[in-house]
């Protein structure tokens, strides 16, 4: 990744020169700008230009995986819109294999498969689509995308016949979303539909109905009522909700269901508005068939996707190439190896001479360093007796304040300093406050109750202890151990 970034960013001070990227900066304005539409909930609808930034980025994918990503949702959402089934999978399909990160993105590429396979009526291959975009809007945390996702699955578990099925998953829904009124009309649309695939009419129009309640008009649920009535022999019911359906949607595929219901169920029509209808509902059938057969080959594509084998040949040409190079390097090294063998030995004679005086001198360097160690003790330990010595000294005075000259703060410094080894100076530079080093060199003298203390510094008895503790902690210490700490640096 952080390589992806820094070739990007070289790539990025290309394009500041204006040379030979230039075509790359205007196809990363192009996919900009369909972004910045697509967030206004409108669709950019050149499809040259997107044509056009889909190939150019192709070449540029490795580097801006993302951004690539997004050209072929948009170029693909265009092409769907102008009913061009089959470019549109080819382009979903390489937003797939973009190794983008981009979560939500591919959540509305496989959202757009899934749909594509379910007008084809391949609804279990729709159902697995569905399930990919439902893990990539969980990997973005969108969590409202996500459940909608859960009820596509469970519309195309409805179109299969598997109404426990759907009905499980849509329990899994009602239990998490949060009172959105467009997701539950849906998912009462999938329970509809159901019940429609398992011939149970009366459920049919129950559910139909309390999604028309969450959302109207809805033309999936008004051609489920239709239906529904349709099969309960309610004629009247079923051509009211079926112009309905003709009047609220362009999907050929619920036109065509609504002119069937027209064609049979309409008795207010003479026979020559029936055969009217019927010429509308064959016209629909065959614009469908059409549609149809390219929804199919779209469905081939990616049928053959899934199951494509990779092609490993340049792996194999990786690994023969590695293979010689390595052989190569091995046979070098053995050469040399051999070459450097009767050098080394003659080395290691010199060597094991130089070892043998380096040796004696070390001996001689230990025996030194330990003389000048056991003097250092000495000398710590000579000079923490003296330090102790001072302590006790003036926990012994009569008059411990006005020996260290304790009401002028400079004064009582220089005492402290010349006795403890410049340890004002050392609490000082420490930031330590005035009344904070105050505090330090009682300690140090040690012998002091909390209540004496508290007196000495004019602080509240019930408050000494908690300043100490802060005092230890601004030291790097902790109360109890604050008195060894100062004396470790006295004698430092």
């Amino acid at each position: 990744m952080y390589i992806r970034r820094y070739i990007r960013m070289l790539l990025s001070l290309c394009l500041l020169t204006g040379c030979s990227f230039r075509t790359l900066h205007e196809t990363l304005h192009v996919v900009g700008e369909a972004d910045s539409l697509w967030q206004q909930g409108q669709m950019y609808d050149d499809s040259t230009q997107l044509a056009r930034t889909y190939s150019a980025l192709h070449a540029w994918r490795a580097f801006y995986a993302d951004e690539y990503a997004h050209a072929c949702y948009h170029y693909g959402k265009l092409l769907r819109a102008k009913e061009n089934p089959v470019e549109a999978m080819q382009v979903f399909i390489a937003a797939t294999h973009s190794r983008t990160h981009d979560y939500h993105i591919l959540g509305r590429v496989y959202s757009n498969m899934g749909s594509i396979c379910h007008l084809a009526d391949e609804f279990q291959l729709s159902y697995d689509m569905y399930e990919k975009s439902a893990k990539c809007f969980l990997a973005d945390n969108d969590s409202l995308s996500y459940y909608f996702l859960l009820n596509d699955m469970a519309f195309e578990l409805a179109e299969q016949g598997k109404k426990d099925s759907c009905y499980s998953l849509i329990s899994k829904v009602k239990i998490h979303e949060a009172g959105d009124s467009i997701l539950t009309a849906y998912n009462y649309v999938s329970q509809a539909r159901a019940c429609l695939k398992v011939k149970q009419y009366d459920s049919v129009i129950y559910y139909a109905h309390l999604s028309q309640k969450y959302l109207f008009p809805l033309s999936s649920s008004a051609l489920l009522l239709a239906q529904g009535y349709s099969y309960i022999g309610r004629k009247d019911s079923a051509t009211h909700y079926a112009n309905i359906v003709i009047k609220s949607t362009h999907s050929l595929y619920e036109i065509n269901n609504a002119l069937y219901i027209l064609t049979n169920d309409d008795n207010s029509k003479n026979n020559s508005a029936i055969r009217e209808t019927a010429a509308s509902r064959s016209d629909a059938q065959k614009l469908l068939e059409i549609y149809q057969g390219k929804l199919s080959q779209a469905v081939q594509l990616l049928d053959q996707d899934l199951h494509r084998k990779p092609d490993y040949r340049w792996l194999y040409t990786i690994i023969g190439v590695i293979l010689f190079a390595g052989s190569c390097a091995i046979l070098y090294y053995l050469w040399h190896k051999r070459k450097v063998h009767s050098r080394l030995i003659h080395d290691i004679d010199i060597k094991q001479e130089q070892k043998t005086q380096l040796e004696s001198s070390i001996v001689a360097m230990h025996s030194e360093i330990s003389q000048l160690s056991e003097q250092q003790q000495k000398t710590h330990q000579q000079l923490l007796s003296n330090i102790e010595t001072t302590c006790s000294t003036l926990r012994n005075s009569k008059d411990i304040l006005s020996e260290l000259n304790w009401k002028d703060y400079l004064q009582m410094c220089k005492i402290v300093n010349h006795h403890f080894n410049k340890l004002a100076t050392t609490l000082q530079k420490m930031n330590l406050s005035e009344q904070e080093v105050r505090l330090c060199i009682l300690v140090v003298i040690g012998g002091f109750l909390d209540k004496q203390m508290a007196d000495i510094l004019y602080y509240s008895h019930k408050s000494i202890r908690s300043t100490k503790r802060h005092i230890a902690l601004k030291l790097g210490t902790t109360s109890a151990n604050m008195r060894a700490f100062l004396m470790e640096k006295i004698i430092e």
